[in-house]
């Protein structure tokens, strides 16, 4: 069935909830700020999530066109869309939304884009294959791409894989950015999970040097004792 992107769009319009216009402040739009591009309608991820459900075999072409709007909410229905599609798809097929997503990857320009979809996409399509472009992503003079390379690695984690997380964390533990800190943090926190042991040798070789936040992040799940010694480091 041919589908109209206006009819997406207006099927959008219709789940806005005034309401949640007020989640923008999750967001930093000021001039100058990482969100400053974004525009937000209002719509809650489960609605997105439901409509998505509505549109399974959306065409590369469509999801294009939803992945160039300058509106947040677009752009994560493309992205959730084509998570759903390459956990659905033969191999074949998820090749091809591997090569779409990276090579629309300036349009996954904010956190929770990212977060929606680069370890539902570039990580379980590189779980069983060479990490170098995550490598070479976490070197990118772009936030989004390096916040990419490191959530990525969430894939390879719930895989119990978690050479490329320490690896990666590593290059990116003098980064500047406070959403690389947090991201890090995050994924330091997650191979925690799976293995503490590795964890503690990480922080114990690196978190004199790491950001406070990305090492608030990753002992969260550490007695209070063990949280106090490693922040007076």
């Amino acid at each position: 069935m041919l589908i109209n992107i206006e009819t997406i769009k207006a099927r959008l319009r219709m789940a806005v909830d005034p309401l949640k216009k007020s989640n923008a402040v999750f967001f930093k739009t000021g001039v100058g700020d990482y969100a400053e591009h974004d525009q937000f309608m209002g719509i809650s991820v489960p609605n997105l999530r439901l409509i998505a459900k509505q549109y399974p075999k959306l065409e590369f072409k469509n999801l294009k066109k939803l992945l160039r709007s300058p509106i947040n909410e677009e752009r994560l229905l493309a992205l959730i869309i084509l998570v759903n599609q390459y956990k659905h798809s033969n191999q074949d097929y998820k090749n091809s939304i591997y090569e779409f997503y990276i090579s629309h990857l300036k349009y996954v320009n904010n956190w929770n884009l990212v977060d929606a979809s680069a370890h539902l996409i570039i990580g379980a399509h590189l779980n069983s294959k060479s990490k170098e472009y995550l490598l070479q992503l976490s070197q990118s003079k772009i936030l989004w791409e390096r916040r990419i390379a490191i959530v990525a690695t969430w894939y390879f984690i719930r895989n119990d894989n978690l050479n490329p997380t320490f690896k990666i964390a590593k290059k990116l533990l003098r980064d500047e950015h406070d959403l690389i800190h947090k991201a890090v943090g995050w994924m330091l926190r997650e191979a925690g999970k799976r293995d503490q042991a590795q964890l503690i040798n990480f922080l114990d070789q690196y978190s004199g040097v790491m950001p406070r936040t990305m090492l608030r992040y990753s002992i969260e799940r550490f007695p209070e004792s063990v949280r106090k010694g490693y922040l007076k480091r």
